[in-house]
């Protein structure tokens, strides 16, 4: 019997949460662990749903590309998918909050110092790890220091199968980089580090400890 083709759902890069037409919030994230999650999910023959925040990288040749700007955006497309995947990687660098109101104009210059009223984003990730039934889901935690025990928390707190932690701050490679190194952990306890390697050697090294996991689950 041919074996089920896996189909895989990735977020990647940032959201940006507009304040007006011109101005926004948002945050470092390049997009390229994400998409090179995706190119690593291709090679292997499984189906690929890169649902990707705005990035200057051009998208892997046999994903399906789904475009997004917002938190909103993000949780909408990722729902659309969830229900018909069997693992979503949520790699996007998602804004934890957004101005309570978007003008319609470009706003004038203050003078002086002023305030505004920010509201929580969903919860991507945790929103859909409540809501899994046979998916694995694996979430990515970027932290500047206690990188475990924060990237454990992370994981129990959003219902997630695995984590990738990574350092960020301090010295460290940016955000923006090139490469990237990890502590992956897992439900049952696996924990593996590596790098630091380009981020499509890591993302080869995630897809290789959770494949296996993945072709026995549900």
């Amino acid at each position: 019997m041919k074996a089920k083709k896996i189909r895989c759902v990735i977020t990647a890069g940032p959201t940006r949460e507009h304040l007006d037409p011109v101005r926004f919030f948002s945050n470092g994230s390049s997009g390229r662990m994400g998409y090179a999650l995706a190119v690593a999910a291709l090679e292997r023959g499984w189906e690929v749903v890169l649902i990707s925040g705005p990035v200057s990288l051009d998208p892997p040749d046999g994903a399906r590309l789904v475009k997004i700007v917002s938190a909103d955006d993000l949780l909408a497309a990722a729902e659309a998918e969830f229900d018909s995947c069997d693992v979503i990687i949520f790699c996007a660098a998602v804004a934890d909050f957004r101005p309570a109101s978007r003008e319609t104009a470009k706003g004038q210059k203050h003078t002086g110092p002023f305030s505004l009223e920010m509201i929580p984003n969903p919860d991507v990730a945790r929103t859909l790890g409540g809501r899994k039934r046979a998916q694995l889901t694996v979430g990515f935690a970027a932290e500047t220091d206690d990188l475990e025990a924060k990237a454990s928390r992370k994981r129990v707190n959003k219902h997630l199968d695995w984590i990738v932690g990574n350092l960020v701050g301090g010295g460290r490679p940016s955000m923006e980089g090139g490469e990237n190194t990890i502590l992956l952990l897992g439900k049952k306890g696996e924990r593996w580090e590596f790098g630091p390697a380009p981020k499509a050697d890591v993302a080869d090294f995630i897809l290789g400890k959770i494949a296996p996991v993945l072709e026995n689950h549900g």
